[in-house]
């Protein structure tokens, strides 16, 4: 088989899943402007799912990883982006702060939430009220600093022409299906929040790294991170370990230990590398979901201001000292 025939079966499942994203947000519009609660549910989630997707799409455009060219890369990213709902900030700026997450084996963000949340008290029982009600508030917030910092943050200013832009693109067409369909609109917004839940879920869990607020060039010192201790503070949390093809649902995300051993390997791939790693057997660093759900309810309004993540125990039920995180997504760190 040559070269070029390899190179191009090697894209296809990246054309699927940008494909099927692209045409699974589309439908689930016309789903949710239909009158039936059957519709306007399977068009809801139809929405969420395709934004999740579409969320770790863009992380895969972010590592060069859909396509060999770094244009076809960048507009890709670029589409997703949009249809993850955080085109407020560039592909670019998103691609730049999350490969600093991988080389300096550390989680960085621009704009520190809790620090705004120390600052207003009435802020802080607002928030800890709506995560107690399961509502993803922090989430919200680290969407809408996307939006407002470059008006009011004299460095981030450059970024405005970007940001107003498409603050008055998307609020445009909005408007437009709500002209069709308020009842979409209102389950648009409610597709949006379950993907805020379900990728918080995801990212909250994935490293117990130091935390650093910087400017995006600001340099971060090593201090001894080595590859093992990326290793050592990554976890993996499948969904099912028993029905592997379950974790495409959030396109092998969750297969993050193998991401950051070999990291431009696409998503299709990630399964073969855990295998690779840890063949059959059980790891440290594997958490499942299901062992998760319990501290990520018990802990989800402490989590709104928790200093650091937690760690790891050990024994059956050792992810209940793993407080996990808050406004970590490489969506919004920007």
């Amino acid at each position: 088989m040559t070269t070029r025939m390899r190179a191009s079966l090697a894209v296809l499942p990246n054309v699927a899943a940008l494909s099927a994203t692209c045409a699974a947000w589309l439908g689930s519009f016309y789903l949710m402007m239909q009158p039936g609660l059957l519709f306007e549910l399977t068009g809801l989630w139809l929405c969420a799912h395709a934004m999740v997707l579409a969320a770790y799409l863009v992380h895969e455009a972010a590592h060069q990883a859909l396509f060999a060219t770094p244009r076809a890369n960048h507009w890709s990213g670029e589409v997703m982006n949009f249809i993850a709902g955080t085109p407020y900030a560039s592909f670019e700026r998103i691609r730049h702060m999350h490969i600093r997450h991988h080389v300096e084996r550390v989680d960085l963000t621009c704009f520190d939430p809790k620090e705004v949340i120390r600052r207003y008290p009435l802020l802080r029982k607002a928030l800890e009220a709506l995560e107690w009600a399961y509502i993803p508030a922090v989430e919200v917030l680290m969407r809408l600093q996307l939006i407002c910092r470059p008006a009011f943050v004299t460095s981030q200013r450059r970024h405005l022409p970007r940001a107003a832009g498409m603050l008055v693109v998307r609020a445009g067409l909005l408007v437009l299906l709500g002209l069709y369909s308020v009842k979409a609109v209102l389950l648009y917004g409610l597709a949006v929040l379950l993907q805020m839940r379900v990728l918080n879920f995801f990212d909250a869990f994935h490293h117990t790294f130091e935390q650093y607020r910087v400017l995006p060039d600001d340099p971060v010192p090593l201090n001894g991170r080595s590859r093992t201790y990326e290793q050592a503070n990554t976890y993996s949390n499948l969904i099912s370990t028993r029905w592997s093809w379950i974790n495409l649902l959030v396109l092998n995300f969750v297969y993050h230990n193998a991401h950051h051993h070999r990291p431009s390997v696409p998503w299709w791939r990630l399964p073969a590398v855990h295998r690779g790693l840890y063949g059959d057997h059980n790891t440290p660093a594997l958490l499942t979901s299901r062992e998760l759900l319990a501290t990520w309810h018990r802990n989800r309004v402490r989590r709104v201001l928790a200093e650091d993540y937690g760690s790891v125990g050990e024994g059956p039920r050792r992810g209940d000292t793993f407080i996990g995180a808050h406004g970590a997504s490489f969506l919004t760190v920007v």
